[in-house]
Parts: C-alpha cells; structure tokens; sequence
C-alpha cells in the first residue's frame, strides 16, 4: 500500500507538470474506478484523455463565461416576442446561428427602452461564448471609465486589452449622455482598434442621424458611422415595455376591513 501511494503521488506530480488537472485531482478515484471496471489499457487510457480534454473545455468556458461579464437575464431561450417586434422569428433563429459572427458584421438594436435591446445583446454574447468565441458585454459607462483611465491604470489597461482581443463585444446604452470631447476620441479609437477584426453590438435609444448631437462632433460622428455601418444590420425593436408590464413590489396590499392605522 505505501507504495501505491508513493506511485499515486508520482502520478499527481507527473499530471501537476503536464497541467492535466483532471487526472491530478481525481487520480485514486481514477485508479479505485478501474480496479473495479478492469478496462482494457486502451480504454484506460482513453477514458483518461476524453475526461481531461472534457475538464480542459469545461474550465474554458468559465473562464470565458466570467470574462464576458453577462447580466442575469442573458438567455435568448426565454426571449418574449410578445413584448417586442421588429426581429421575425426567422431574422431571431439566423441571429443566433452566429454566421454574421465568422463575417465580421456588427448589429445595432435600436429602440426605446424595455423593448429587448440588452436582452438581445448580451443574450448574442452569451451564444457565442457557448459556441466557443471569446466575446465581452460592457455598458457605455463602464467602456468610457475603462477608456478614461487605461493610460493610468494597469487593471483599465488590461480590460481594455481583452476587450480588443475580443471576437465579439457588445456595447450596451451608447449615445445616451453627451461624451466630453477626449471620450468621443477615446470611443472612436477603440471602435477603429475593433474595425474588420471583431463583431459590434450597439444597442441604442437614439437613431444614427442624432448621433452628432451626442458626440458634438460631425465629423467624428460621421467617421465613427462609417466603420459601425460598413457591414451591419441596423434592426429596430419597438412594442411595449417587459420590465414595465412585469415589474414586481415588495409592499403588500392592505387587506379589505383592516384596521386603517396611520
């Protein structure tokens, strides 16, 4: 027995330097499971690749899941067509094959609010980082403090770098507040950075045209255009308000013939 557990140890150091987690983690278990089952060496061995390549692909997709930085309600499966129209079923079903994702086209969900325009972005992240992309949703807020503070700051600099490593990003609520000159540079910069190499999501309240108003800049406006609308679909989502129509309180209602204390 001391030297079984001498060899286990071994092993564990062997699959430590080799990175294989898996068999480093689990490797008594491993052995315990075979002295039962009595596999063939080949399937011994193949059992052993398939679960380390499985927990290889599993921890990825954590790692890309957390880096996406998903709201809650992400999932396009639970998607209401009752509450939004401006996307067919049809156009919903090509969106969610990703094609336009491998054809670096960007998408722009405009319409006012409630109507589905996060959902559906960060709804399209979630697809493709399940698909295998590394894809990242960001609000516009957080995008300017990133782009802010990137030349000062190695924790911005990093995010700004992984947003540019990026096959897909989705930039949530653009367009909304008036941006400082220096932020309207930074955002341009960062979309002429992304330009050809990766996919764009925009999802805005305010069509194309009333763009220069927000950025006070026509021909930064126009230039930033051009690269967004290059290859894009711009899809317009109207209907009413799900957040509205479903909102939920905590204060209950005070039942018929109840005292009326003040």
């Amino acid at each position: 027995m001391a030297i079984q557990n001498s060899n286990i140890e071994e092993i564990r150091t062997y699959a430590k330097v080799l990175r294989l987690s898996n068999l480093r983690g689990n490797c008594s278990e491993i052995i315990h499971n075979a002295q039962i089952d009595k596999p063939s060496y080949l399937d011994f061995l193949l059992n052993i690749l398939k679960l380390e390549v499985n927990t290889r692909q599993l921890n990825d997709l954590k790692r890309r899941m957390r880096k996406a930085k998903l709201p809650k309600a992400c999932d396009l499966d639970k998607f209401d067509f009752n509450h939004s129209s401006g996307l067919t079923k049809y156009q919903f079903k090509q969106l969610r094959e990703l094609v336009w994702l491998d054809q670096l086209y960007n998408i722009i969900f405009m319409g006012p609010s409630g109507t589905g325009k996060t959902l559906m972005a960060s709804g399209l992240v979630r697809d493709a980082v399940m698909s295998g992309y590394k894809a990242q949703f960001i609000t516009m807020d957080n995008l300017i403090e990133i782009l802010r503070m990137k030349d000062v700051s190695s924790s911005a600099m990093c995010a700004y770098n992984n947003l540019t490593k990026c096959s897909l990003v989705a930039i949530d609520d653009i367009m909304l507040m008036p941006m400082k000159k220096e932020e309207a540079i930074s955002f341009f910069n960062l979309v002429n950075t992304l330009h050809e190499k990766t996919s764009i999501i925009i999802t805005t309240n305010k069509a194309p045209t009333e763009w220069v108003e927000v950025l006070q800049d026509e021909v930064l406006a126009t230039a930033l255009l051009d690269r967004l609308l290059f290859r894009c679909d711009v899809i317009k989502l109207t209907g009413s308000s799900y957040r509205m129509e479903n909102r939920s309180g905590f204060l209950k209602q005070k039942e018929e013939g109840g005292n009326n204390d003040d």
